[in-house]
């Protein structure tokens, strides 16, 4: 008995010994699970702030690349026109421009079948005025039947 005794003796100071071997690693592992969970919520949160801070920039880029563009938008409406002869048309418009900005604006004839007869680039100055009228005669190679404005720019 002494011996079975003394094994059982044995076996339960291992287990105790290995009981606290575990136990005393068991804060390190924690402290270095915790320092890598740790890390990595750094890493997520790194993440989140460059993805938020590159979609802002994006977002600003495209807003003023939007606003540019429709700071120099010229826009036109014909009013009206007029088919003087065989070989005149009198195309009467309105356009509206940025001011202190001048204006250059393609103007055509077309006939019947939709074909280009006439066309003129006009020039304006700049003005203080935002909207302006204005009245042109195109001349034509053949009879017209209207007058369009093809496009407006910013010169």
């Amino acid at each position: 008995m002494s011996s079975t005794l003394l094994i059982n003796q044995i076996v339960a100071e291992q287990r105790h010994a290995s009981e606290e071997q575990r136990q005393s690693r068991a804060p390190q592992q924690r402290g270095g699970a915790s320092s890598n969970s740790q890390a990595h919520q750094n890493v997520g949160q790194a993440e989140r702030t460059i993805s938020l801070t590159a979609g802002a920039i994006l977002a600003g880029l495209f807003a003023w690349m939007t606003i540019a563009s429709s700071l120099d938008d010229v826009d036109v409406d014909t009013t009206g026109f007029a088919v003087e002869d065989a070989r005149t048309v009198t195309l009467s418009f309105q356009i509206t421009s940025p001011t202190g900005r001048s204006v250059a604006c393609a103007i055509e004839a077309q006939d019947a079948d939709h074909g280009v007869v006439g066309w003129k680039i006009v020039e304006y100055p700049a003005s203080e005025l935002r909207a302006r009228a204005f009245r042109e005669t195109i001349p034509t190679t053949a009879e017209a039947t209207t007058g369009l404005v093809n496009a407006c720019w910013v010169t």
